[in-house]
């Protein structure tokens, strides 16, 4: 265990040398488009930035990373879009966030970067599989608090949760707007939880720094002018457009990170 702690350690420091201008431009504009997708359709955007952090940092320090810039740019979205949240649902789901976060913590498990990739990619399909008069409705009694439960649990093992949460959310009567609202809270408290998950085990060496503060610091600006520009977009798309546009791009990142991971397998 102390062999992989220190693996990780050096890999990140290993690759913190290697942020060349054009690394951090290439961040930065991912950044950028991921939360303005995030804050457009409510998910998938997260898919993006994950698959380009993971490219330039382990696991641990990818997920803590991600997680900081993410908090911001929901945290963002929140306030963007305050007064649709339906905030019983969020209450229920934060309870079942906790219960599972507490579960995982006890097996104490990172996944390796290959898993990730597939995770992230097969997801999709894996919804898909799943009967559309089988799925669940978030507006119904406990539901949100077995959301909560799942999307922990995928939080931390796969990164990003988004697809599972919206899962829930296709049979329900929620507009675009109230979607996008009370999707909002939930994954900013699920980046606090995955955030501190990872954080816990204590392999992470660095994000003290004064360079990491800095780049951790323009990344929170970039998340939220991206954010920022989504209320344009929404206001002009249609609720079957806004279904419409979060598949295809969510088909098309899928396939991106299968790719990813048969080649790190490989």
């Amino acid at each position: 265990m102390q062999h992989c702690m220190l693996h990780c350690v050096r890999d990140t420091c290993d690759n913190r040398r290697g942020m060349t201008p054009a690394v951090l431009a290439l961040i930065g504009t991912t950044i950028v488009v991921s939360s303005f997708i995030s804050g457009t359709f409510g998910m998938a955007g997260g898919m993006v930035l994950l698959g380009v952090l993971l490219v330039y940092f382990d696991v641990a320090t990818t997920m803590i990373v991600f997680s900081i810039i993410q908090f911001f740019a929901n945290g963002w979205r929140v306030m963007l879009w305050w007064r649709f949240v339906r905030w019983p649902i969020f209450w229920w789901y934060m309870l079942g966030a906790l219960f599972a976060a507490a579960a995982l913590r006890a097996v104490a498990y990172v996944p390796d970067k290959a898993l990730v990739y597939f995770l992230l990619g097969i997801m999709p399909f894996a919804v898909d599989l799943l009967p559309a008069r089988a799925r669940p409705n978030i507006e119904w009694r406990g539901v949100p608090f077995l959301t909560g439960v799942g999307t922990t649990i995928i939080q931390i093992l796969a990164g990003v949760g988004g697809l599972f949460l919206d899962l829930f959310f296709q049979k329900s009567s929620l507009d675009r707007k109230t979607t996008i609202a009370t999707k909002a809270p939930t994954q900013t408290f699920s980046h606090i939880l995955r955030g501190a998950y990872f954080g816990s085990f204590g392999s992470v060496d660095g994000l003290g720094e004064p360079g990491m503060l800095w780049m951790l610091a323009g990344a929170v600006v970039l998340a939220v002018i991206g954010v920022s520009l989504t209320p344009y977009v929404i206001e002009r798309m249609s609720d079957t457009g806004f279904r419409r546009w979060t598949r295809a791009i969510i088909i098309a990142i899928s396939l991106v990170y299968l790719a990813r991971a048969a080649w790190l397998w490989w």
